[in-house]
This record gives C-alpha cells, sequence and structure tokens, in this order.
C-alpha cells in the first residue's frame, strides 16, 4: 500500500511532456501542469492559440508558477538526494563519515572532518542540500533569461523579415517621388534624374542583402539558444548529487551565448541632392518668428508616442508614460490661399517635430496622434539612431536626418506640403495634392532651444 501511493505521488509530481520531474512547474487554465521549460518549447512553430497537451483545451502563455508543486517536487528531490548520500560510495574513505559538504572551489563533496583540513580550509563550502537548491534555483533564472533572449532574438527575426517589406515598399514610394519632383522643378534634368534613380536602386539593394544575412545570423542564433535552453533543461532534470558537479561551464558558455545577440538593423538612404530644389522655394520664403513659444503638457506626449511607434513596436501601449511635457511655438496667422517656404535651424534639438495644423488640433492637447488635422515631421531619437516620421497617416521615413536646417514648402493651391533637408538639398517627404483644403498654422515642438 505504501508502495502505491509512493508512485502514486511520483506520478502527480510528473511533466506529461518530458517525463521527468517537474522543473519550475506551472498550471494552465484547464488545471494540468507541466514544467515552464517544457510549455515553452512546444510553442515551437505552433501558431496561437496554443492547447494544452493532455486535454486539447485553449490556454493563454502567460505562466505562473505552481508553488505548491514547486515546493512538493523540492522535497521528494531533498529525500532522493539524502538516500543517495547514505550509500556506500559517498561516505569518505578517510574517515568513514558521509560526504555532506559541498566545495564550491572543487566542485566536490566532503565530510565535516576533510572541509575543516588545511587543504580545504580557506574554500567555500555548504550544506549539500543547501547548495542544491541554491543552485537550482540559479538554473531556472538563466533558463527564465535564456528564454527572455529567445523571445528577443524571434522578435528581431521577424522586424527584420517585415523590414525587407517595407524597405521595398519605401523605395518604390521615394522613386515615384522623386520622378514627380524632377519633373516639376527640372523637365530638363533627365541624366541627373536617371542617375539618382540608379544610386538610390543600388544602395537599396546592397541594404536588402544585408537584412537577407542578417536574417540568417539570427536564424542560426536561434537554434544555438533554444539548444542552450534544452541543454540547461536537461542539466536541471539531473539528480542533486550530479548536477552540483557539472554548473559552471554550462553557465559560462550560456551567460557568453546571452551576450553576442544580433541586433536589428536600421537602414537610412543618402539624402541625394535634387539640383535647384531649394533654390526654386527661396522667393517664396517667409519669416518665421519664436515669439510666443511655450510649454505644453499632453496626455499623448508627441515624442514618446513617436519613439515607441518607431523604436519598439511591438511594446506599443496607450498608458500614461505618454504623458508628458515639450516646448511648442505656432503661427499667429493661419495660411489659406498661396504658397509660403520656411527654414528652420533644428541642430540644437534631439527630438524635433516641424509643419503645420489645425487651430483646434494645437489646442486640443489630448487630440491623437494619428489624428487628420496634423501634417508634422517628426524626429526622434533613441540611443544613437534617430527615425524620421510623417504624420497624417503615421509613417516611418529610411532616409538620413537632417543636419541643420529642415525647408518647409506649403502650397495652398494643390493642398500639398514639402519637407526639405536644406544642407543637402534632398527632398524628404512631399505629402501629395489633395492632401488638405482648410486653414493651416505652422507649428514647430522641440526638447531643447531652437536657434
Amino acid at each position: 500500500m505504501e508502495l502505491d501511493l509512493t508512485q502514486a505521488f511520483q506520478k502527480e509530481l510528473t511533466c506529461f511532456i518530458c517525463l521527468s520531474y517537474l522543473i519550475d512547474p506551472v498550471t494552465i487554465s484547464c488545471g494540468h501542469s507541466f514544467c515552464r521549460a517544457c510549455l515553452h518549447l512546444s510553442w515551437e512553430d505552433i501558431q496561437p492559440p496554443v492547447q494544452c497537451p493532455m486535454c486539447g483545451e485553449q490556454y493563454r502563455k502567460e505562466l505562473r508558477t505552481n508553488i505548491v508543486l514547486k515546493k512538493l517536487v523540492s522535497i521528494v528531490r531533498q529525500a532522493s538526494l539524502m538516500k543517495d548520500l547514505s550509500s556506500e560510495e559517498h561516505k569518505c574513505v578517510t574517515h568513514r563519515e558521509t560526504k555532506r559538504i559541498f566545495c564550491a572551489e572543487n566542485r566536490i563533496f566532503l565530510c565535516q572532518l576533510c572541509s575543516n583540513s588545511l587543504e580545504h580550509r580557506g574554500h567555500r563550502h555548504g550544506p549539500i542540500e543547501a547548495t542544491a537548491k541554491d543552485q537550482m534555483e540559479r538554473i531556472l533564472k538563466q533558463m527564465t533569461s535564456l528564454w527572455e533572449k529567445i523571445q528577443e532574438n524571434q522578435e528581431n527575426m521577424e522586424a527584420e523579415n517585415r523590414m525587407k517589406t517595407l524597405w521595398m515598399d519605401y523605395l518604390t514610394l521615394r522613386e515615384e517621388m522623386i520622378r514627380t519632383e524632377y519633373r516639376k522643378l527640372q523637365p530638363l534634368l533627365c541624366e541627373e534624374e536617371e542617375k539618382h534613380i540608379e544610386s538610390m536602386r543600388n544602395e537599396g539593394q546592397c541594404v536588402l542583402e544585408k537584412l537577407g544575412t542578417s536574417e540568417a545570423m539570427m536564424m542560426q542564433k536561434s537554434k544555438e539558444l533554444r539548444e542552450m535552453y534544452q541543454e540547461l533543461m536537461a542539466m536541471s532534470q539531473e539528480p542533486y548529487v550530479v548536477l552540483l558537479q557539472g554548473l559552471d561551464d554550462i553557465f559560462r558558455r550560456s551567460e557568453s551565448m546571452q551576450l553576442s545577440m544580433i541586433h536589428t538593423m536600421k537602414p537610412k538612404l543618402q539624402a541625394l541632392p535634387i539640383t535647384g530644389l531649394t533654390e526654386s522655394y527661396k522667393h517664396l520664403q517667409v519669416p518665421i518668428f519664436f515669439d510666443n513659444v511655450t510649454m505644453l503638457h499632453y496626455k499623448m506626449n508627441l515624442f514618446y508616442a513617436m519613439r515607441i511607434l518607431s523604436f519598439r513596436p511591438r511594446h506599443k501601449d496607450t498608458s500614461a508614460d505618454y504623458a508628458g511635457f515639450h516646448f511648442a511655438s505656432r503661427g499667429s496667422q493661419s495660411f489659406i490661399s498661396g504658397k509660403y517656404y520656411w527654414e528652420i535651424d533644428l541642430q540644437d534639438s534631439w527630438d524635433w517635430a516641424v509643419g503645420v495644423c489645425k487651430d483646434s488640433w494645437l489646442r486640443n492637447r489630448n487630440q491623437p496622434i494619428e489624428s487628420e488635422d496634423a501634417f508634422l515631421l517628426v524626429c526622434v531619437k533613441e540611443s544613437n539612431h534617430y527615425s524620421l516620421i510623417t504624420t497624417c497617416p503615421v509613417f516611418q521615413h529610411y532616409i538620413e536626418k537632417p543636419l541643420g536646417r529642415v525647408g518647409v514648402f506649403l502650397d495652398c493651391e494643390d493642398g500639398s506640403l514639402s519637407f526639405v533637408n536644406v544642407a543637402k538639398s534632398s527632398l524628404i517627404y512631399r505629402y501629395p495634392p489633395g492632401t488638405f483644403n482648410f486653414p493651416l498654422f505652422w507649428v514647430i515642438f522641440f526638447h531643447r532651444n531652437m536657434k
């Protein structure tokens, strides 16, 4: 009867997937329990929703450790350790005492007298039971860290794959935009136009090749990370007497592997010049004065929102973290008809936005970023990377950041708006004709003093 009870108890503490004792057990919504790592690995190549391996019921991927099961497994494994230590092979040959001390320096088991000897007196010692429990927690932490890197690498692979499509679409859009600009400004510059397009295509192809190489490296990294995760999992299932003696090397390799992650590319096209671009706007230039600079507090901070959209697109949220302030300046009179051009020196601002908007958009500080009442070119910085984005609709541009002055050309007659890299005489973006047909004010947002 006692044997049957023991077997039944051990069965309840055994994972249905790996058929070993539950390691960091989690209980899903249907009530069945598995090793956390076993469920993680079972998700590979499975699209949501995921199903219970035992009953097939769907469950969410948010997993929490079953503390009771984890304690019970620890008790059973500690009892197994005590049984192993009581065997003849774990008695000290010299002193005939049971080896209950673990020497961290030499990774060996010692009896009490040996641990006090001259050879081991200066080493770090600990009771085997407590050390085994600590090392088990260390393995679980290492597995958690490794799984996070596996997820990060998977997200990077997906981002790199998406980037290839976005990059090709951007090249197509930019080619159409550049050709339109050439034919509007200089119909006779056909040769320059073709050289411009050819240079852009060549640069774009080089980026595509690098994206392909980067994605292949990430796939190889994914394989290595998963193999390391499986190795840690296998080690965690070893008896404690084995586990204690073989951890240093596997920890070193795991930590080293996590330090050498492959990051996603942030490609940028060169800002190629268009002959006569800025000169064609100079006679339309109007002065811009910063007489009414104000500090604005917004429920949805423009720069924070754009930074999330640009650099962490998988972590979009609408939390209060969006809230914040920035400085702003706007024109006192609206543009209703005619053509206007102005330039702004943005060199001393790390985050900035320029463009035009409706008066109502500026007054409503809870207005969503996707509002159709503001046409802005936004620049945000993350570490050493800059990203350019236009609003209405929100769209990211893979072109180098302008250094110094940005030109803005507003054509109320055909309802178009252009942004120009003045130093390079290069077009950043042009809203097509018919984009708007209502009065607009010029507006600037920034985080540092403007010239």
